[in-house]
């Protein structure tokens, strides 16, 4: 049976009218703080606990609850005698519900300008320590953490004085769930400026939503967002209109976003399977897209699409003729939105900030029992170095950059061909890189004379290089680095080709 009850919440939403009924129900109420304030000035009798524990509060309200009186009374097995036994001498009674919520330490971190000292004063001592007491002893003590719990609570204590042993199960898993995310909210801030790889990693994420499966039917899925500024991302999108986004929908979005940001001019990106499959760059998004389109009419059909400016009417009117899963921009015209209300089921996706990096960002890989780490490849050459006789035109060099920022995010190994700012074929993730030049030139539905090509790595003989000039080639950008590359280089010279060496490897799995 419910007798005696702790409260001291920094989230007061609805803690009166929760104490209420519980002093209703002769529940003992001792509090502390502004809560107990609180609770007094709406009609509450609330007992302090200092007058509990005959120790004041002190150190600036840093020492309430740490006492024996308090865990004494929340730790005790109540069918154990030794147990019941020792309250009874040290004059201690017992606490069976426990209603605590803690320093709003995440609000504070994310408050702009916030300083190492008030994050500092925002770690919770005495709530966690409470917390963790009365989530060990679930059997017999009731802990609420979370406000949308209290109807479940009293409902339950209306009915029988006391809550459901499911319940305290429940409310304590949930307890240990909440202090592991605070805490590690807590090590990742204090520890964001020190070693990236620590000897010991926790990491913390929010649910955004459940998902209808994940990359097939029979598997579950959610997805979840991490903790601080992620202005630019999916997560911080807002969705106009559509059916909720799918587990593909949303990573392949991720992938069009990534290649999005390597741009600064308006630039649209088509992604299917996570591989781009259009991108082009040109003076306004109305001509980016229709050259994006171009790049490949099949593959974009039920693609996703990412622009870096505003879609304005005339290109919702060209993107409406085909069938696509999501259009991802910084923002849409009113009558760009009129005309995308024909195809309800289209998600549009609005993202501020939509070019912005994030300053520091880590890339991670789930392995059977173990987890890859590494930091974002942020950077794209080391140098650009023309390592044949024949010298890249102003157009070939601008084309190569915009080529090479793309294989950089096409699947391993791969091959991309482009010109005037537009992709005219892409071969990604083939186990031979000849073989993924093969399918850039077999897939490409464009005369690729006078283009240029671009390799995510070094090329291990010269027939790439053979059968790119072939094909119309007339300019390679490639990191560089094989034994062999004296033969690519003479190919190139003797077939007035340009060739320029990143030093940048992009390999992408």
């Amino acid at each position: 049976m419910i007798k005696r009850a702790l409260i001291s919440v920094s989230d007061k939403t609805g803690i009166v009218e929760f104490s209420k009924k519980l002093a209703d129900l002769g529940i003992e109420i001792l509090s502390t703080g502004g809560t107990a304030n609180l609770l007094r000035q709406s009609g509450v009798d609330a007992i302090d606990v200092s007058s509990v524990t005959s120790f004041p509060e002190c150190l600036d309200g840093r020492v309430k609850t740490l006492h024996p009186v308090i865990h004494g009374g929340i730790l005790a097995i109540r069918d154990n005698e030794e147990h019941m036994s020792t309250l009874e001498k040290l004059n201690i009674t017992p606490i069976d519900l426990v209603v605590i919520n803690l320093y709003p330490f995440k609000e504070t971190i994310l408050k702009e300008g916030v300083t190492l000292e008030e994050a500092i004063e925002n770690i919770d001592i005495g709530g966690p320590t409470m917390l963790r007491s009365s989530a060990k002893n679930y059997n017999f003590v009731t802990v609420v953490t979370d406000p949308t719990d209290y109807c479940r609570v009293l409902e339950e204590i209306e009915k029988d004085g006391d809550t459901k042993y499911d319940t305290r199960y429940d409310l304590a898993l949930k307890v240990f769930r909440h202090t592991s995310h605070y805490d590690t909210l807590i090590a990742n801030y204090l520890g964001k400026d020190k070693e990236a790889f620590p000897n010991t990693l926790t990491m913390t994420y929010e649910k955004v939503q459940d998902l209808r499966y994940g990359e097939n039917p029979h598997q579950m899925a959610a997805f979840y967002r991490e903790i601080g500024d992620k202005r630019g991302t999916l997560v911080e999108g807002e969705q106009l209109q559509g059916k909720e986004l799918s587990f593909n929908n949303i990573n392949d979005a991720n992938g069009a976003l990534e290649l999005l940001k390597e741009f600064t001019e308006p630039t649209v990106v088509a992604v299917k399977h996570t591989n781009p499959c259009g991108v082009a760059s040109d003076l306004n998004i109305y001509e980016a897209y229709k050259k994006a389109y171009e790049s490949d009419p099949q593959s974009i059909f039920g693609g996703i699409i990412a622009a870096n400016e505003v879609i304005d009417g005339r290109t919702a009117d060209l993107m409406k003729d085909i069938f696509l899963e999501v259009i991802i921009a910084p923002d849409f015209t009113e009558e760009a939105l009129e005309i995308f209300k024909a195809k309800s089921n289209l998600r549009l996706i609005k993202i501020n900030d939509i070019t912005l990096k994030l300053e520091k960002n880590m890339d991670f890989k789930k392995v059977a029992g173990g987890l890859l780490i590494q930091d974002s490849n942020n950077e794209l050459v080391d140098e650009q170095k023309v390592v044949t006789k024949n010298i890249p035109t102003d157009e070939e060099n601008e084309d190569l950059i915009f080529a090479f920022k793309i294989v950089k995010h096409v699947k391993s190994n791969a091959i991309v061909i482009a010109k005037n700012k537009q992709t005219l074929g892409i071969g990604p993730g083939q186990t031979s890189r000849i073989w993924a030049l093969q399918n850039a030139i077999r897939n490409a539905e464009h005369n690729l004379v006078g283009s240029v090509l671009a390799s995510d790595a070094f090329f291990p003989f010269k027939d790439v290089v053979e059968e790119a000039i072939k094909s119309g080639v007339k300019a390679i950008i490639q990191p560089g680095g094989s034994v062999r590359d004296e033969e690519s280089i003479n190919v190139c010279n003797e077939n007035g080709v340009s060739m320029v060496f990143t030093g940048k490897r992009h390999f992408k799995h």
